[in-house]
């Protein structure tokens, strides 16, 4: 399906808006949406909520052959899949250049920045290493969705735990969770991505754009940082001329935002490993009693319910008491109302007297009809009372076309009356006739 296009008005309001340092969800420049980090029952299983947008990581291992060039080292391996269900332009089964621009984003982030020990995930040199597979699968789509999956790879990748393994000679022996406790993953440091976008060549910029922003935005620029305040990747399209201190001014910017990101990944770690360790509800059972599960939900709202009769009891003494008599309206002519305070509403009498008219006209209408009805219903009856007396003397055939049978309703002694009636009847007239000429 085929993006929709902003119309001219939206398009010219969003940037006026822009132009006076306001957001349609009236953020500030600087300002991340509410971000919300939960976790799955599994290991590994992580979803983030960044606004609207919603995006969920999970991890899953495998013993594989390394690579011939790095004998040594374990295999990293990331895909995004953008689902239709997140957003009608996404199509199913095809990558898209959105896709492919953030793969490609998210190796950097992480793969190439080096924030995982690949030499640990290393079982037999040469033989047999662990392949780390991360999917991240978009939920849905509202805007800036490089910054939600690189947060929940990331996550996912801190949460995950892989099986412990055990070598007797050649043999590979893979324990269960039952059987041993998994072990977590070595992670250095973790990167976070901060997308900033440009309007109007680079002179207005913001952070975290939504949908609609980045609709009407010049150019995208993605910082790759951790809170160590070392740049992991940085990357620029659109194709806007940046200057060197507008780069400099987003790092900055960056680094406080990774900082505090940082902070709430490793609360809400911290918060998952409390939970199952005490034994109690975590990821999907949790989930389920809270409705969790949907992307779009709204936030509960605390009411106040104590005071609320004696707030009624002080609202209602303190209200003046309604008049006991209320005037009634003067109509001068039919069709004119008043309105006002302690008067009834006296429009569409007017339209009432017309209705009564019409329904009148009809009523008058049928009655006339059904007069002439009955005329012709009279005059029909007579016709059919003269043609049945015509057609006393004759024989009545009714045919059936698909049997072709014959049905004579009179007998034949009675068919034969009238046929014999005629010529006698001349012949008594012919010999009336012979003897009056005699005479």
């Amino acid at each position: 399906m085929k993006e929709t296009l902003l119309s001219n008005c939206e398009r010219d309001f969003l940037l006026k808006a822009i132009a006076e340092k306001k957001r349609l969800d009236g953020r500030q420049t600087y300002d991340y949406r509410k971000m919300k980090i939960t976790f799955g029952t599994d290991y590994g299983c992580c979803f983030v909520d960044l606004g609207k947008t919603r995006v969920m990581a999970q991890v899953s291992c495998e013993l594989v052959a390394p690579k011939e060039s790095r004998p040594n080292e374990g295999i990293m391996f990331f895909n995004i899949e953008l689902s239709p269900m997140a957003s009608p332009t996404f199509e199913q089964g095809r990558q898209s250049e959105l896709s492919v621009k953030l793969n490609r984003q998210l190796e950097r982030c992480l793969r190439n920045s080096k924030c995982i020990d690949t030499e640990s995930l290393c079982v037999v040199s040469g033989e047999k290493v662990w392949k780390i597979r991360v999917d991240v699968h978009t939920l849905n789509h509202d805007g800036n969705l490089m910054d939600a999956a690189s947060i929940a790879a990331i996550t996912a990748l801190c949460h995950f735990r892989r099986p412990d393994v055990g070598i007797q000679g050649d043999e590979v022996t893979v324990y269960s969770p039952e059987e041993r406790d998994p072990i977590p993953l070595s992670i250095y440091h973790m990167p976070i991505s901060v997308s900033f976008s440009f309007f109007q060549q680079g002179t207005f910029l913001l952070v975290d754009p939504c949908e609609r922003e980045e609709r009407v935005m010049d150019g995208l620029l993605m910082i790759a940082m951790n809170k160590h305040r070392e740049i992991c990747s940085i990357q620029s399209s659109g194709g806007i001329m940046l200057l060197k201190e507008q780069v400099m001014r987003c790092s900055k910017i960056a680094s406080v935002k990774v900082s505090e990101i940082t902070e709430l990944l490793s609360k809400a770690l911290e918060n998952d490993r409390k939970a199952r360790k005490e034994g109690g509800r975590c990821g999907f059972a949790e989930s389920l009693p809270q409705e969790r599960i949907t992307a779009l939900k709204i936030d509960e709202t605390s009411v106040e319910m104590a005071d609320v009769a004696e707030k009624a009891r002080d609202i209602v003494h303190g209200a003046e008491a309604p008049p006991q008599m209320v005037p009634s309206p003067v109509v001068p002519v039919p069709g004119v109302g008043q309105v006002g305070q302690g008067l009834q509403n006296t429009w569409g009498l007017e339209e009432d007297d017309d209705d009564d008219e019409q329904e009148e006209e009809e009523a008058e209408e049928c009655d006339s009809s059904g007069e002439e009805q009955e005329e012709k219903n009279t005059k029909m009856d007579k016709e059919r009372h003269e043609k049945d007396a015509s057609r006393k003397g004759e024989v009545v055939e009714i045919s059936d076309s698909e049997e072709e049978d014959v049905v004579v309703l009179h007998p034949e002694t009675q068919v034969k009356t009238p046929k014999t009636a005629g010529p006698s009847s001349h012949q008594n007239g012919a010999a009336t006739s012979k003897k009056r000429q005699k005479k």
